[in-house]
């Protein structure tokens, strides 16, 4: 039987670290991802999401 969470890859908020696997609480960790380079963009990306939702959100209250 193989571990089919081991090739997951996972973005640590409090180290900063990228994880193969779950390796730390559930609510430090951002993910999975298909590999490390697209875990270690995971602040990127939050921003970048968090920027569209205030914009939509923005939109909606015109």
């Amino acid at each position: 039987m193989t571990d089919t969470h081991a090739q997951e890859f996972w973005y640590n908020s409090r180290t900063g670290e990228v994880e193969v696997g779950k390796q730390s609480l559930a609510s430090e960790l951002v993910g999975p991802f298909s590999s490390e380079a697209e875990a270690k963009r995971a602040p990127e990306k939050l921003q970048e999401r968090a920027k569209a939702w205030a914009e939509e959100e923005a939109e909606e209250d015109r």
